[in-house]
């Protein structure tokens, strides 16, 4: 599991074990430069004053570990369909909706191949919370998108903890 903290502005002090107060957001994607552009985007990113922890997996295997791991601390992931398979995002949507029974976290599905899981296919049949193809993400479409995905997740775990 790799934690990409370094180029969080204003990162807090202590280790990676920690406790922070920043929001958890999962990249999920076999492509390094994905991972680059992302952080990118994501550098100065704040949402109601607290900044990201962004975490890193390459296989939809190293991004289950790290679902588990935090469960529903995980506020949003954002997953490409096609890595070690043609449909390992899919899958892994699958198993963290079904097999772990987490609906809290916010599923963004991204992808470069639309033609392998188009959208209206993966919107019907999978829980994700949005589709997007890796070449309309502008700067401020992806922002827009990680502001909208967060205030879905703080409504919901703010529910959950009434309920509870």
């Amino acid at each position: 599991m790799a934690t990409d903290n370094d180029w969080l502005a204003e990162e807090t002090n202590g280790g990676a074990d920690a406790p922070t107060d920043n929001w958890h957001v999962l990249v999920v994607d076999d492509e390094p430069e994905v991972h680059a552009v992302t952080r990118l985007a994501l550098r100065r990113f704040q949402f109601e004053n607290r900044n990201l922890t962004v975490h890193t997996a390459s296989s939809a295997e190293e991004a289950m570990a790290i679902v588990e791991q935090l469960g529903d601390e995980l506020a949003l992931a954002l997953i490409d369909v096609v890595m070690e398979t043609d449909h390992a995002g899919l899958d892994l949507v699958k198993a963290i909706r079904e097999e772990i029974g987490n609906h809290l976290t916010r599923l963004v599905l991204r992808t470069g191949q639309p033609g392998r899981a188009p959208e209206s296919d993966v919107v019907r049949n999978y829980d994700v919370n949005d589709y997007k193809e890796k070449t309309e993400l502008t700067a401020q479409k992806f922002q827009t998108m990680m502001y909208g995905g967060l205030r879905n997740y703080r409504d919901l775990l703010a529910l959950k903890r009434k309920v509870h």
